[in-house]
């Protein structure tokens, strides 16, 4: 490519030398730094010199440093099967890096010298210090790192191989969980590749080995957890488990990424628990449109993940696919265990592990969870229902949001409750779309009552409540968003929790149930604070809440609030 150069101060403009076709401008994915702002980076780095072909980064490892190039070049490989392709060469003032400088995850490329030259080394802690306290640089920095794994995730530039089936759960689940998470990786359909039987002999592969992940081209995974995707890939392998942190999070929702947001802002050591991926139930939502500031709508994974980013440029850390399976609260400072991993300890504890959909009360239900039966409706499974009919289950938003969100692809939509209407649980402006698309039919006071199927759902059979009459269809796919069942099941007996499991705070705790918990203080829990001094729960979680996202992040924020409070004690 040509280059273009203009003045600018002292520094010259040069144009990005890039060798893939962008989604976005690459002026935009690649900006140039002025002299005087490489000045102000020079500060919290060291310049040192470097030699043509010199190895500044490898791919798989931690990316610890952040590299300005402020003489020569510095170009970005990317090696695949056996072969190495270069994706752009940066020049003076243009600078490396994406999101994992924030997370310490481990790089997706190769950092390379091109020729001789001089770089800034700026290392990931002092990286940090510089979006936090130069705002202009920040705002560059951030906006180039999530451009950049965009593109990385557009192009599938991963270094992740998925090889699996559509009709198969366990291809969907990773699918979500490396979607949600961000990480790019490539798919192989082995229903339609023409290659996929050699590669499955290649790798041995039986059907039930299905789904396999190849990961960094060394290690095949067969039907692997979530947990040994995260350790392959070395999500968690920068945090520090042991230290003793102000609070950790339970939950990355839209409570927890808050209290997250507000706890590092405010010079706490946060750490987020998250035992699949941000966003909790909001993360599924395909498009919010009531939530302040986002007046086209804000769909739950974006809002997630510009709320860990957020996070992460205050210092906060999250560690994903360890849930917590025991809050130790005999004595401070608590400690969670959690998953395959030493119990983190922390001096205070902000619970958000927020609340499941209820499951349909029907035969089979679990040999179709994620074969035609799915809890969320994101692009993953609008793909796999495209031109077909599908039905939502659920009166709430959530399940609104869904329908409409379907109907731009399916052939049809049918949205099911047991409710006479929608006016009681879903906001008017939702209500009023799914009156008015004609690609969605409502059915009130209806339900499923059988599902039917091999290896896949087949078809389906409601009854209408009215009539008591049931009627079988061949619809391949539900969309259940029913009611809500709190994750409190962890807890055993640390907190206090209503009939329905939901946990206790405040106001809302008894004098009952402060005796029975031995509430140790004289003064009386503060607002979201629960039975257990210092121990918090805010979202959907918490007995009484507003299912709103804004409700979430509000609780969230007040939260750390208290928190401080609580550390002064």
């Amino acid at each position: 490519m040509t280059e273009v150069s203009h003045e600018v101060g002292m520094t010259a403009i040069s144009k990005p030398d890039v060798r893939v076709a962008l989604n976005a401008p690459a002026e935009r994915v690649f900006p140039t730094l002025t002299a005087a702002q490489m000045e102000r980076v020079a500060v919290h780095g060291r310049v040192r010199a470097v030699a043509q072909g010199e190895l500044l980064q490898r791919a798989g490892r931690p990316a610890e440093s952040l590299f300005v190039v402020s003489a020569g070049s510095v170009e970005l490989v990317r090696e695949a099967a056996g072969a190495e392709a270069i994706i752009a060469v940066l020049k003076t003032g243009q600078f490396t890096g994406e999101t994992n400088m924030l997370s310490g995850r481990q790089a997706l490329v190769d950092l390379r010298a091109g020729e001789p030259g001089e770089v800034i080394d700026v290392k990931r802690d002092n990286l940090r210090s510089l979006i936090q306290t130069d705002s202009e640089l920040g705002d560059i920095f951030l906006r180039a790192f999530l451009l950049r794994r965009l593109e990385l995730i557009a192009h599938g530039f991963g270094d992740v191989v998925l090889l699996g089936s559509n009709f198969c759960q366990g291809t969907l689940r990773v699918k979500e969980f490396l979607t949600r998470n961000g990480h790019p990786y490539s798919f192989v359909d082995l229903d339609r590749d023409p290659t996929s039987q050699e590669l499955l002999d290649r790798f041995e592969i039986r059907e039930g080995d299905v789904p396999v992940i190849i990961c960094r081209e060394t290690t095949v995974l067969r039907n692997p957890s979530n947990r040994e995707i995260a350790d392959c890939l070395g999500f968690n392998e920068a945090i520090d488990q042991a230290r003793v942190r102000d609070v950790l999070v339970i939950g990355a929702g839209p409570a927890g990424l808050a209290a997250a947001v507000y706890g590092a802002s405010e010079g706490l050591d946060v750490l987020v628990i998250e035992s699949e991926a941000p966003g909790g139930q909001a993360g599924s939502s395909s498009k919010i449109e009531n939530y302040l500031g986002f007046p086209t709508g804000i769909s739950g994974q974006e809002l997630a993940n510009r709320a860990l980013t957020q996070a992460e440029k205050f210092g906060a850390e999250m560690m994903v696919a360890k849930g917590a399976r025991r809050l130790a609260c005999e004595r401070k400072p608590y400690a969670i265990e959690i998953e395959a991993g030493p119990r983190v300890p922390a001096r205070t504890v902000v619970i958000a592990t927020g609340a499941r959909y209820r499951k349909l009360s029907v035969a089979n239900l679990e040999r179709f969870e994620g074969a035609g039966v799915y809890y969320g409706a994101t692009p993953v499974e609008s793909q796999l229902c495209r031109d077909e009919e599908v039905v939502v289950v659920g009166g709430g938003n959530s399940a609104g949001q869904a329908a409409v969100f379907l109907a731009q692809t399916a052939k049809h939509v049918y949205l099911v409750v047991r409710a006479e209407g929608l006016s009681g649980s879903m906001s008017r402006y939702l209500i009023r779309r799914i009156e008015d698309h004609p690609a969605i039919t409502f059915l009130p006071q209806t339900e499923i009552v059988a599902l039917e199927g091999t290896n896949h759902l087949e078809r389906m059979t409601w009854r209408d409540n009215r009539t008591g009459e049931s009627s079988t269809h061949d619809i391949r796919h539900i969309f259940s968003m029913t009611g809500a069942v709190p994750t409190t099941n962890w807890l055993e007996h640390c907190v206090a929790l209503d009939e329905k499991g939901f946990i206790k705070t405040g106001p809302d705790l008894s004098r009952e149930d402060l005796v029975s918990a031995g509430w140790p203080l004289h003064r009386p829990p503060r607002l979201l604070e629960t039975s257990l001094p210092g121990v918090f729960a805010v979202g959907d979680v918490r007995c009484g809440n507003v299912k709103r996202v804004a409700s979430a992040v509000g609780e969230g924020s007040i939260a750390i609030t208290f928190v401080h409070q609580a550390l002064q004690e």
